[in-house]
């Protein structure tokens, strides 16, 4: 990671933190300053006449847990829990002398001209009261600050979470190219031995700018069915060009999933694998059928192609290949248990891809 994102991260982490402190500071004291004037109500302290005495200290007393806060802050990646508590501990013994200094300072500016007398066991008493209210308040930042920890890692397991599944996705999205690549090329060569020159160089450049789409794809990005079709006849346009009019290609799709999203490139491995076992293994020409409709809140997309009926049973489930394994993992991936992908024959020499995904929307 970059030092200045490290920096730019730390410095708006802190500010957070710190926000939080002034938050909690003004709230704090505003409850002790209600809570102090109801209980000296109860013994006879008129809360008007005290009000001015309490404003003072309570006011002190927040700039000197603000000054705690800041402490905290600057040690809590450093000290663990049961160290923290002693710190605010420390903390607090060292503030309470302070705050009782101020309480009794208050009460003599309050009573001049009158001779006031040091009361020992009414400084105690303050003193308490004051080492409490100290301790109470870094005890509940310091859960603050655990808290803000506890979030931060979990933003940072998310981070990681994301990342890792981009790069699953990327890694098993690009399990597809190199068989393709493989399969045009030899293409091509095939072409140029037959002196077909023409077409050799216009299943170059059809490769060309479907490689370039499908490259600066974003593999966690979704697009809609109608992109991700228009892309597959670029593909086609490439196949074409080795199978030549043996091959149809029919999509049966009604308008209202035409914005339908899925995931790009979702839908290559089908139609990749229709031409393999059907185009590919047959003479005779064959027909590539993609349909697409939505039920409720699901949508349903299936490939479905001819195959040579005497290696074809009814009922028979083959076994996925690389392509087919691809599609399932990348559902199971994205939407976990919430996609479904299906193959097999449905009939005598008819082979049938599916995928029943939720349905979104552009």
């Amino acid at each position: 990671m970059n030092p200045s994102n490290n920096i730019a991260k730390d410095a708006t982490e802190s500010c957070g933190v710190t926000q939080a402190a002034l938050r909690l500071n003004l709230l704090y004291w505003l409850c002790m300053f209600v809570a102090d004037s109801i209980l000296g109500y109860f013994i006879n302290i008129d809360p008007i006449e005290s009000a001015p005495l309490k404003v003072v200290l309570f006011g002190i007393s927040a700039v000197m847990t603000y000054l705690m806060a800041r402490l905290l802050i600057r040690v809590r990646h450093k000290l663990a829990f049961l160290q923290k508590a002693l710190l605010c501990f420390l903390m607090a013994a060292v503030m309470a002398p302070i705050y009782t200094a101020i309480d009794f300072i208050n009460y003599v500016i309050c009573q001049y001209p009158k001779t006031v007398t040091f009361d020992p066991l009414y400084s105690g008493y303050t003193l308490i009261e004051g080492a409490s209210m100290l301790f109470g308040w870094s005890c509940l930042f310091v859960a603050v600050l655990d808290n803000f920890e506890v979030l931060e890692r979990e933003r940072l397991l998310e981070i990681a979470r994301k990342e890792a599944l981009a790069a699953q996705m990327q890694a098993l999205r690009y399990q597809i190219n190199p068989h393709f690549l493989f399969n045009t090329l030899n293409s091509i060569a095939g072409l140029i031995e037959e002196g077909a020159s023409t077409r050799a160089e216009r299943m170059v450049l059809s490769l060309s700018t479907f490689m370039r789409t499908t490259l600066s794809l974003d593999p966690m990005h979704d697009v809609s069915l109608a992109d991700e079709i228009a892309l597959q006849e670029e593909y086609l346009e490439i196949e074409r060009e080795r199978f030549s009019d043996r091959m149809t290609f029919r999509v049966d799709m009604p308008d209202n999933v035409r914005n339908a999203l899925v995931p790009s490139l979702i839908l290559q491995p089908l139609i990749e694998n229709a031409i393999k076992h059907g185009v590919g293994a047959t003479t005779g020409s064959v027909e590539i059928v993609l349909r697409a409709y939505r039920t409720a809140d699901r949508l349903h997309i299936a490939v479905e192609n001819d195959m040579p009926r005497d290696n074809a049973k009814v009922n028979r489930l083959p076994g996925m290949g690389v392509g087919l394994r691809n599609v399932e993992e990348r559902l199971r991936a994205r939407f976990q248990e919430d996609a479904h992908f299906s193959v097999g024959c449905i009939s005598l020499g008819r082979y049938l891809a599916a995928m029943d995904l939720p349905w979104r929307k552009v």
